[in-house]
C-alpha cells in the first residue's frame, strides 16, 4: 500500500503472527489481538488486551477460519477463549472487515451489527498460493509417515481442482507414479494430458489395492467403507481437506489403516507464505475498494 493504515489482526495462528509483522514491515500500525505467540513481545506490534479502541482501525483481519464453531474466534494462540458477538460489537460498518472461510453465524452476527466480513480465502488468488504449501506439506508428511520413497510409490489423488493438481505435480516430480480421482470428465482429460492415471471418482471401490498413498482433497464423503476396505493395509491416507474432511474416520479405525487430517497445513508448514499470501490478498482487495 501506498499509504499508512492502522490495522487489527485478532486471532488466528501462526499465519496471523507473520501476517501482522509483515503488514508493520511495511510502514503500517498494527495490534493484534487474541494473538499470543510466546512470553517475549514481537518486535513493531502491539499488543491488546482490550478492544477497546478497535473501532478506530481501517482494516480488521479475522483468522482463516474464523470461527471454531458455537460463536467462538479461532484463536489457538490464545489461553482464553473469545466470543465473536462481543468482538463485532467493538466494531463499526465504515472500517474494512475480512477474514476467511466466513460460516453462516458468522456473517449473520456480523449482519446484526450493519458490518459486512469479505471473504480472502474466496479470493482466486489466495486460493491457488494456499495450495503451494499445502502440497509441499502433503509431501513432508508422506516423507515422515511411509516406510518407502516417494519415488516408485503408487499414489491416488483424489480430486483435481487447485490443491489436488499441485499435489499431484509434486509427487510425480519426485517420482511417484501418480493417478488421479475426479467426478468431472474435463479433470480427468486434464489429469489424462499432464501425465497422470486417471479413475473416475464414483468407481473406486475394487481399484485401490495397488496404492502405497492416498491423498484426499475433496471437503465430502468420497473414501467410504467399500474404498477403504480395498486398501492395503498399510497404504497411508493424508485427508488435506477442510471439514467435514473425505475419509470415513471410524471405518478407517476399525480396518487399522493410518489416516493423517492435515488441517491447516500452510499456517503449520510455511507460516511465513501463507501469511505473506494473505497479505497480498488483503492489499488487492483495498485498492479494488479505492482505499
Amino acid at each position: 500500500m501506498k499509504h499508512e493504515l492502522n490495522f487489527w489482526v485478532v486471532g488466528g495462528d501462526m499465519r496471523q503472527v507473520k501476517l501482522a509483522q509483515l503488514l508493520s514491515d511495511d510502514g503500517h500500525t498494527v495490534h493484534t489481538y487474541a494473538l499470543d505467540p510466546g512470553p517475549e513481545p514481537v518486535p513493531g506490534l502491539i499488543q491488546e488486551q482490550n478492544l477497546n479502541q478497535a473501532g478506530r482501525a481501517d482494516c480488521v483481519v479475522l483468522p482463516l477460519t474464523v470461527s471454531t464453531g458455537g460463536g467462538l474466534l479461532n484463536a489457538p494462540l490464545s489461553l482464553s477463549e473469545h466470543p465473536l458477538a462481543p468482538i463485532l460489537d467493538r466494531l463499526v460498518p465504515r472500517q474494512f472487515l475480512c477474514g476467511g472461510r466466513i460460516d453462516p453465524e458468522t456473517e449473520a452476527l456480523a449482519r446484526e451489527r450493519g458490518l459486512i466480513i469479505h471473504d480472502y480465502f474466496a479470493r482466486e488468488e489466495l486460493a491457488v498460493a494456499n495450495a503451494v504449501p499445502t502440497a509441499e506439506g502433503a509431501v513432508q508428511l508422506a516423507m515422515e509417515h511411509l516406510p518407502i520413497t516417494i519415488h516408485g510409490s503408487r499414489v491416488l489423488v483424489v480430486g483435481f481442482g487447485r490443491v489436488g493438481r499441485i499435489t499431484a505435480q509434486r509427487f510425480a516430480a519426485l517420482g511417484a507414479k501418480v493417478s488421479v480421482a475426479a467426478r468431472k470428465y474435463e479433470q480427468l482429460a486434464w489429469a489424462q494430458a499432464m501425465g497422470f492415471g486417471a479413475e473416475e471418482l464414483g468407481r473406486l471401490a475394487g481399484w485401490l489395492c495397488g496404492y502405497d498413498l492416498v491423498v484426499n482433497t475433496v471437503p465430502a464423503p468420497v473414501l467410504n467403507r467399500p474404498e477403504l476396505e480395498d486398501l492395503k493395509p498399510d497404504c497411508l491416507i493424508l485427508d488435506l481437506a477442510s471439514k467435514p474432511g473425505g475419509v470415513d474416520l471410524a471405518a478407517a479405525g476399525e480396518l487399522g489403516l493410518t489416516v493423517i487430517w492435515a488441517l491447516s497445513l500452510p499456517g503449520k508448514v510455511a507460516p511465513v507464505t501463507a501469511g505473506a499470501a494473505i497479505r497480498s490478498t488483503i492489499y488487492n482487495m483495498l485498492r479494488e475498494l479505492g482505499r
